[in-house]
């Protein structure tokens, strides 16, 4: 399924969910505009979606996890969690837990390589403050994931490679 609205961060071109690989962690990660991050919220056994708000261009009305450019200097923990103070409100001190998963290959509608940072953030916290970028978000457990119609397609890619859905 190849969609030409779907982005997994602001202002990236559309994702290509089936051209999806997971890549050696010797790779080389951070190309200059192509290197992300994607972090699932987890809490009590339940993951965070958020919808996207209208504010956006891109993405608006979809759900999907945490996202965000991967900035020059910053490791791709150090972006997770900066990601998630700015998108959620979600501080390190509320993080009880923050798993790196692979790092996955989406190409874009050109063919262009992303190379996206999965993480799972686990947390005690069940209130986010949402930023601008969404207008809700839902706990739900992850094999009820497919209930969210209006999901990035790349979405099941990245909870699949978290652990939270099966591959």
């Amino acid at each position: 399924m190849t969609t030409t609205t779907e982005s997994p961060v602001a202002h990236a071109p559309a994702m290509h969910a089936p051209a999806t690989q997971s890549l050696a962690a010797s790779a080389p990660m951070h190309l200059a505009g192509h290197t992300v991050v994607a972090v699932v919220i987890e809490w009590r056994g339940k993951i965070a979606l958020l919808k996207r708000s209208q504010g956006p261009s891109h993405d608006r009305g979809r759900w999907h996890c945490v996202t965000g450019y991967v900035d020059e200097g910053v490791s791709p923990g150090e972006q997770a969690l900066l990601e998630l103070s700015e998108e959620t409100g979600l501080h390190a001190a509320d993080i009880q837990e923050l798993r790196e998963g692979p790092v996955l290959m989406l190409s874009d509608d050109a063919g262009a390589p992303w190379f996206v940072h999965t993480f799972t953030a686990v947390t005690g916290q069940r209130r986010l403050t949402l930023d601008w970028e969404h207008d809700a978000f839902r706990w739900t457990v992850p094999s009820k994931t497919a209930r969210f119609a209006n999901r990035v397609a790349w979405l099941d890619k990245v909870l699949a490679a978290t652990g939270h859905l099966g591959g």
